[in-house]
């Protein structure tokens, strides 16, 4: 692929000018030897060694905790929607994309290894300005994630305890579980609740597909009776169709965190190791999710997917994903949070979150994050929609249009038609333009469906007492 040296584009990466014409240093991070250990403050000394033990076999759980959580509970409704075939290309396809996507990321950081966050590699880019537009879309799309677990965690409630408690009760009970899981600011920390994250989300899918599938053999005509399809449904809208593929598109969201989580890794070029192994992971779960308990299911399947599986057991698959639900929901307030307070105390002891202020400022930011996501996930109280607009606005940079931006800017060597670069010219020309598409219709299609259910009053309304959709 042409990595063997760092001159990039003919230009040194240690110097990178910024919109102010300033030259921003980038080159690679001092090692820290015993010598140089030993000239800082014991905060500062505990602090880099608090923030780098994450191997790749770590990383990969975090990606996990990260990544393979609410996604695969939307994508039995997208079959529904798509269709068989279509459901199935798409899943793999844009997975294959997303690995791919992260592999570049993951060039960036080791061509730029100061890089520690994506809003780094907008400055890298275009300055700045750069640096400030992803840093306002990185925050924000953390926020909506977070937002939209705190969601799932209110329908989750609404099921398992089938109580007439008002859903804002639950909503605010599910806030502060994730505020209480992202008090620890250390990925490496975790990472050790990524098992039990897992575990979670297998076994509660699992349930899901087993119940489905039971309750599909045993209904009048069997699992022939069930009425799915091979293409998509009749009359299937614009807004609809995109809605589906924007929820797939949600699921494979990986690349967007990826380089605060290397930025941790004591070897960061074993990143390759961890985002194939996830890669293929989600790409084996969604589809297998997607299909099968579409196929026991049919048109009528539910979003998120653990409501299909029957009173009782869908009571008992939600108990089952509540660590999953709240785990993945709080390592994206932990990113956040790392991001707002490492940019504030840049400069300070304070940003490794060792000392009493450090703790203090590290709670205030992700309280503040929190309660933010609260009020989104009251604001837009259904799932699928509030998965679509994420994926649209922000996502749609993170895991597409940026990662073929960087291959352009950062990374070729060379003009774009020489024989040895025309290829992948092709392939992250067309990267881009797919980010482009999905940014503009999964917006649109995603405000229009919005608007249309709080027209026709199919939702709850904002700070209501019903049951999330």
């Amino acid at each position: 692929m042409g990595y063997e040296d760092n001159n990039i584009n003919g230009h040194d990466p240690k110097v990178i000018s910024d919109s102010d014409n300033e030259k921003t240093a980038y080159a690679s991070p001092p090692a820290f030897d015993n010598e140089m250990l030993g000239e800082m403050t014991d905060a500062e000394r505990h602090g880099i060694q608090k923030y780098n033990r994450l191997g790749w076999k770590r990383l990969t759980i975090v990606l996990i905790v990260e990544a393979i959580a609410l996604g695969s509970l939307s994508i039995p409704q997208t079959f529904a929607y798509l269709g068989m075939v279509a459901g199935t290309i798409c899943c793999v396809g844009l997975g294959l994309v997303a690995i791919y996507t992260s592999y570049i990321v993951g060039q960036v950081k080791l061509l730029f290894p100061q890089v520690a966050n994506y809003s780094d590699a907008g400055r890298l880019m275009w300055g700045r300005f750069g640096y400030e537009l992803i840093n306002f879309m990185l925050g924000l799309q953390l926020i909506f994630l977070t937002g939209s677990h705190c969601l799932t965690g209110t329908i989750a409630f609404m099921n398992i305890t089938e109580s007439t408690i008002c859903s804002v009760v639950f909503a605010v009970v599910s806030a502060i579980i994730l505020f209480a899981l992202a008090v620890p600011p250390s990925f490496t920390e975790v990472a050790i609740l990524g098992y039990i994250d897992f575990a979670s989300i297998v076994i509660a899918i699992g349930i899901t597909i087993i119940g489905t599938g039971v309750q599909a053999s045993n209904a009048p005509g069997g699992l022939a009776a069930v009425n799915w399809s091979a293409w998509p449904k009749d009359n299937l809208t614009f807004t609809e169709g995109f809605i589906a593929i924007s929820n797939i598109i949600f699921a494979y969201s990986f690349a967007m965190c990826q380089f605060s989580f290397m930025d941790e890794m004591h070897t960061p070029k074993d990143f390759v190791k961890s985002i194939w192994t996830l890669g293929i992971t989600e790409i084996v779960i969604y589809t297998l999710t997607g299909a099968l308990i579409y196929a026991f299911v049919g048109q009528d399947v539910s979003s998120p997917a653990l409501t299909s599986a029957g009173t009782t057991l869908s009571r008992v698959a939600y108990g089952v994903a509540l660590p999953v639900i709240f785990i993945s929901g709080s390592i994206n307030t932990v990113v956040f949070g790392r991001l707002v307070h490492g940019r504030i105390f840049a400069n300070s002891p304070i940003r490794y979150i060792n000392t009493k202020m450090g703790w203090i400022t590290w709670l205030a930011v992700i309280a503040a994050a929190t309660v933010i996501a609260f009020i989104i996930a009251e604001v837009i109280p259904f799932f699928n929609d509030l998965l679509s607009i994420s994926s649209a606005l922000f996502i749609s940079g993170f895991t597409f249009y940026f990662p073929a931006l960087m291959w352009f800017l950062l990374i070729r060597k060379g003009g774009m038609f020489e024989r040895k670069n025309l290829l992948l010219t092709v392939v992250n020309g067309f990267i881009f333009i797919l980010g482009m598409v999905i940014l503009v219709a999964g917006t649109y299609s995603s405000i229009d469906d919005i608007i249309d259910k709080y027209n026709t009053g199919s939702v709850r309304g904002v700070f209501t007492c019903a049951k999330p959709s």
